[in-house]
């Protein structure tokens, strides 16, 4: 996605009585149904990291079977020790990669800013988004870097709606604008009379 105007969606509209009459409008309630399918792979550095300490492990235990030398002996055992620990490590990281980005994935997906997404094909954008965000949550500053940058070219954060031309309706005017396509208007609020106890008109 470029900085600019994105093509507004067919159901989208620009508010009437809104003196920035380019903006485009998007619905508060956001998007309905289930999230696009996951389009990236899990993380193929840490899967790789995973898969070369395995098979370093497997390595030195064949040169452990080997050995006749106790000293030798004990300083594979712990080599070996240590490459399964960060095999087991590793995989414990891409086990939580996956179900957070899944959690992020959906959540992003049921917000208002989907509207422009899809009609913008960016899915692979808000994926690699939800990816850099995982691994900056779990402390990669370079990540975090990454991570802003994709977030303000989506829309995720009050300033970059403003750059991109964006808003959320309130939730009011939703509903004004529902029940003007039902043809109802909203019931009047009756007014305390003059024997009346104004009390009664506090309880909602």
């Amino acid at each position: 996605m470029t900085p600019g105007p994105p093509p507004k969606h067919p159901s989208t509209r620009a508010r009437r009585n809104n003196p920035r009459k380019d903006f485009v409008s998007l619905p508060a309630a956001g998007r309905s149904g289930p999230a696009p399918a996951w389009p990236l792979l899990p993380d193929v550095v840490m899967t790789a990291e995973r898969e070369h300490a395995l098979d370093q492990a497997a390595q030195l235990s064949a040169e452990l079977a080997a050995s006749d030398d106790s000293k030798v002996s004990a300083r594979l055992r712990r080599k070996i020790e240590s490459l399964e620990m960060r095999a087991t490590v590793l995989h414990l990281q891409i086990e939580q990669a996956v179900d957070a980005e899944v959690q992020l994935w959906e959540k992003l997906w049921a917000m208002p800013q989907t509207m422009v997404w899809e009609e913008s094909h960016a899915d692979r954008e808000v994926a690699q988004y939800v990816r850099w965000k995982v691994r900056a949550e779990q402390g990669d500053l370079k990540a975090a870097t990454e991570a802003r940058q994709l977030s303000d070219r989506l829309g995720l954060n009050p300033l970059a709606l403003l750059r991109l031309r964006l808003e959320i309706e309130r939730a009011g005017e939703a509903e004004d604008r529902g029940r003007k396509r039902r043809g109802t208007t909203p019931s009047p609020q009756p007014k305390p009379g003059d024997g009346d106890d104004p009390r009664m008109f506090l309880v909602s």
